[in-house]
């Protein structure tokens, strides 16, 4: 596998809303070849946000708001792509048809399912946050950013398509090592021996969100991606 620099910045521009400057004609050659950045990008993402989160514990902010803000600011910096797929995916599973099921994830409404998987996500994230120390922020959140983000590109590689369009029909099937060898290795700085546990178990999430995806919707979509990196962080939380 061919390895860019420019992936990185690619990766930044799927995943985030961060200004990069990206050359467009060159990542959308590189399509589904640039995924074995994604879990730099959800380490950046944890590292920001975390970092956040440890300055206003450290100033006195308490914890709950603290966590808030981290919240926040990791929604604020994808565009809320990943909670907005969970909840497009949780709408979804209501339809009678998997033909019914994609139409239902493409409406830009939110519905009463999605709207309560979007409601109990930020809760256990913002519990996880909240029970965290502020000095262990940055380096965990970073953690949980890569691993669940390279979780990502493992339903990439494993399941097909459930569209013949969209993101993830375009950008191709990529190979999924790279991105799980950083994801796990993510986790092990941060947690020791104790990250090969943390990994498997949002591992675990992940592959059930696959399961449900290919029995429900025939495959996977971006919304599917979005649903299980969110799923896998949160176990994610649950474990560290």
């Amino acid at each position: 596998m061919k390895f860019e620099l420019h992936d990185i910045a690619v990766a930044f521009s799927l995943l985030t809303r961060l200004p990069l400057p990206v050359e467009h004609a060159r990542a959308g050659a590189r399509g589904a070849g640039a995924a074995w950045a994604y879990p730099l990008v959800g380490a950046a993402l944890g590292l920001m946000a975390g970092g956040l989160g440890w300055a206003l514990r450290t100033w006195g902010v308490s914890t709950g708001m603290a966590a808030a803000f981290v919240l926040a600011a990791q929604v604020v910096m994808t565009g809320a792509m990943h909670e907005d797929g969970l909840a497009d995916m949780a709408d979804g599973m209501g339809g009678f048809s998997a033909e019914k099921r994609l139409e239902i994830m493409k409406d830009s409404r939110i519905g009463a399912f999605g709207t309560v998987a979007l409601v109990l996500a930020l809760l256990a994230r913002h519990a996880g946050v909240s029970g965290m120390a502020a000095a262990d922020l940055p380096l965990t959140l970073a953690a949980l950013g890569a691993g669940s983000r390279a979780l990502m590109v493992a339903v990439m590689a494993w399941l097909p398509n459930a569209r013949t369009s969209g993101l993830s029909a375009q950008a191709g099937r990529p190979d999924p090592w790279p991105a799980l060898g950083l994801g796990l290795l993510a986790c092990l700085l941060a947690f020791g021996w104790v990250g090969f546990g943390v990994f498997a178990g949002m591992a675990l999430a992940a592959a059930l969100i696959a399961r449900i995806a290919l029995a429900r919707f025939g495959g996977q979509t971006g919304d599917i991606l979005g649903a299980g990196q969110q799923c896998a962080e949160i176990l994610g939380l649950a474990l560290q």
